[in-house]
């Protein structure tokens, strides 16, 4: 990856993360002062202060600090200081309990809202999808068995309707998690429609957890493309070997090539195997040849080239669909997507603490900012897409009973309701340190699976 690639992914992590930390603090910035609680500081960052201005009627510090990861909002408070008696009334520890409760909560609860206008302003605007259009299943797959045909497009998952690739995807993922057997209504390019069932509960959680489709034999339509070579990439073993744009794949080795389909699939299973090419170029044949290399990063798709396919519009409409909504019913959407979300991370977070989902689905940093450059590279909507889903999992991991995150203070609070006083302070120092202990637990199987990627693939 070049240095302008490496910039252009760390600016898209960092403006994402800087949304999503502002909105999260604002939340509880906004509650504070609703609340008529004196707000000291509104600091992005931690460590170091390198830029800070006071403002309004209290002189709140609003300040960016060196460390970009996360946030704080540091309200008058007598047990980090001496209060003014005339200010007394203002400080957070003199509030009652639903008050301080509703000022916590408000952080986590911004994230959410976040995600529901980001998602209405999708669902209004409309983004072009993959159409759920199912390719011819491998043999004896559960879609095989199922009868399932090249070119069904699913129009419903168990009753839920289905408008694109990724909504199928997140359906069969949720009915699979639930144990509930597949039933998928289709609309047959003959125009008729039909049922299939689709034998999902003979896999386990771990072989549909990275894709709930695949497993299954449910795969993506890809219309028959010409094997006609568009894109060469510099330095790749197609350019050492002499591809050009224009080049017509007829034939690899002894396979006779008919569509680009062919050409993937006899690169893929050859890595550092030498290949002999014939192609046509300007109405003539000429035979090179070439070595695919396996990317670490793609280890587990075979061997690449370094060869675009030319674009087919025809091909491009066939798989594609722009999805849009009215703006009463993207908000319905909107909310519904935030709520799904939400409790899907809840119940994969339960599922990997009782062992039945691998750890290694939890990401960190490095995953998340190449998230972040690959779907800025897409655009807009695909951007604003993942924005939303990152501000739902840090809403979601907010709320989790931890101390020292606010779900920790909101059980404080609630065990502080039913006591009828406040906790021991000693019960409050050993929970901040065990939530710290959680913390650096979960970081450092986060950082580890991320450079597992990075070194494995």
């Amino acid at each position: 990856m070049s240095f302008q690639m490496i910039l252009f992914y760390a600016g898209a992590f960092l403006l994402s993360l800087g949304l999503l930390v502002i909105v999260h603090e604002m939340g509880h910035f906004l509650a504070a002062r609703l609340c008529g609680v004196k707000v000291l500081r509104f600091a992005i960052g931690f460590g170091k202060v390198i830029w800070s201005k006071r403002l309004g009627r209290d002189q709140t510090e609003w300040a960016v600090a060196l460390l970009p990861l996360g946030g704080y909002v540091k309200m008058l408070d007598e047990r980090e200081g001496e209060v003014a008696s005339h200010e007394l009334p203002r400080a957070f520890n003199r509030q009652t309990v639903g008050r301080r409760a509703f000022i916590v909560v408000a952080g986590p609860l911004a994230n959410l809202l976040l995600a529901i206008f980001i998602y209405w302003l999708i669902f209004l605007t409309g983004m072009t999808e993959l159409k759920p259009r199912l390719g011819t299943p491998p043999a004896n797959s559960a879609a095989a068995q199922a009868g399932v045909s090249a070119g069904a497009v699913v129009r419903s998952v168990n009753g839920v309707v289905i408008a694109s690739w990724q909504d199928l995807r997140w359906e069969v993922m949720r009915q699979t998690m639930d144990r509930q057997p597949l039933v998928l209504e289709v609309i047959m390019p003959q125009g008729n429609a039909l049922r299939y069932e689709v034998n999902n509960l003979q896999f386990s959680l771990a072989e549909t957890e990275k894709d709930p489709l695949t497993p299954l034999g449910l795969v993506l339509y890809r219309p028959s493309l010409p094997a006609v070579v568009d894109q060469v990439l510099p330095a790749s073993p197609a350019a050492i070997a002499g591809f050009r744009p224009g080049d017509k794949i007829l034939q690899v080795g002894n396979k006779k090539i008919s569509e680009w389909a062919d050409v993937t699939a006899v690169v893929r299973a050859s890595v550092d195997q030498r290949l002999v090419f014939i192609l046509e170029r300007a109405g003539q044949h000429l035979t090179l040849s070439a070595t695919p290399q396996m990317s670490g990063k793609d280890r587990a798709k075979g061997g690449r080239l370094g060869i675009g396919v030319r674009d087919d519009p025809a091909a491009f409409e066939q798989m594609t669909t722009l999805v849009r909504y009215s703006a009463d019913e993207a908000i319905w959407r909107a909310v519904a997507k935030t709520w799904d979300t939400s409790f899907m991370s809840l119940r994969m977070m339960g599922r990997m603490i009782t062992g039945d989902l691998s750890w290694k689905n939890l990401s960190g940093p490095v995953t998340i900012a190449d998230y972040a450059g690959q779907t800025a590279r897409l655009g807009l909507s695909y951007y604003l897409s993942f924005i939303a889903l990152i501000s739902i999992s840090l809403g979601v991991l907010n709320l989790l009973p931890i101390p020292v995150l606010d779900g920790g203070h909101l059980m404080y609070y609630l065990a502080e309701f039913i006591k009828g006083g406040p906790l021991p302070e000693r019960v409050l120092e050993i929970g901040q340190r065990i939530g710290f202990t959680l913390l650096a637990l979960l970081m450092l199987f986060a950082f580890y699976n991320d450079f597992h990627r990075l070194l494995v693939g």
